[in-house]
Order: C-alpha cells, then sequence, then structure tokens
C-alpha cells in the first residue's frame, strides 16, 4: 500500500488553474498516456490510454474511473476501480490576485512500485504545470 504527495508552482492564477484542470477533456493534454477522457453519466470518466507493458503488445486500453470537482476548496477527486484501489486529490492553493499558484497531488494505491509512482507523479505535475501555462499564453 502506498501514499504519495507532490507540489509544484505553477505560473498562472489559481482560479484560471483550477478552471483548466476541472474540464475533464483537458486531462489528455498533461497526462503523457492518455488519449481520450469523456465524461458522462454524473461523475463517471472513460478514459483511453495508449501503454507500452513489459510483458505485452503495445495497446490502446480503455477503462472507467470517477472525478469529483469540488468547487469549495479548489480540489478534485478521483479514483479507479480494481485491484490496486487507485485514488487521489489533487488541490490548488493560491491568494486572489496572484499570478501563481500552487498544485499539490496526493495518490492512494495499492501498489507498492513506490519510485515508479514517485516519477510518474512527477511527470504528470511537470506536465500540468506546462500544459496550463502554455494555454494562458
Amino acid at each position: 500500500m502506498g501514499d504519495y504527495s507532490d507540489s509544484i508552482t505553477v505560473n498562472v492564477p489559481a482560479d484560471r488553474l483550477f478552471d483548466y484542470l476541472s474540464d475533464v477533456e483537458h486531462l489528455p493534454s498533461y497526462m503523457p498516456r492518455l488519449t481520450s477522457a469523456h465524461p458522462h453519466d454524473g461523475d463517471k470518466v472513460t478514459v483511453t490510454a495508449h501503454i507500452d507493458p513489459p510483458d505485452a503488445p503495445e495497446q490502446d486500453v480503455t477503462s472507467e474511473a470517477w472525478l469529483r470537482v469540488v468547487e469549495d476548496g479548489k480540489s478534485l477527486e478521483w479514483g479507479a476501480p480494481g485491484l490496486h484501489d487507485y485514488q487521489g486529490r489533487l488541490h490548488v492553493d493560491g491568494e486572489a490576485g496572484a499570478a501563481s499558484s500552487r498544485l499539490t497531488v496526493e495518490l492512494h494505491t495499492e501498489q507498492t512500485e513506490g519510485e515508479h509512482i514517485d516519477r510518474s507523479l512527477e511527470e504528470a505535475l511537470h506536465g500540468i504545470k506546462q500544459a496550463v501555462e502554455r494555454a494562458e499564453h
């Protein structure tokens, strides 16, 4: 079992960062393996990812997840059913009028591949930073 957390400063105001992240359709712009994300039926999301597992051929996989936008507190919560009890929370902090904000992501999974998960979390944070800052210009 593992709990992971990491943060990054993003050079956009907190409200704009949260608005961008609240739009599920933006997921593929900052999650490297995701090729599509479509919300439906309340908090459900269908995602497709292109994966290259070490013990199988390269392939596209589609799965269901859930994502909840928590406006009060500028948070997103998500999860995916399955063996690894994968779930997380994203939180945006920033002072009103500030040109930058702080993004924190927390993950919980039954996987024990800590180094791989830490690397993936860092990759996701940098992907968000690049995508949102690029969208602002």
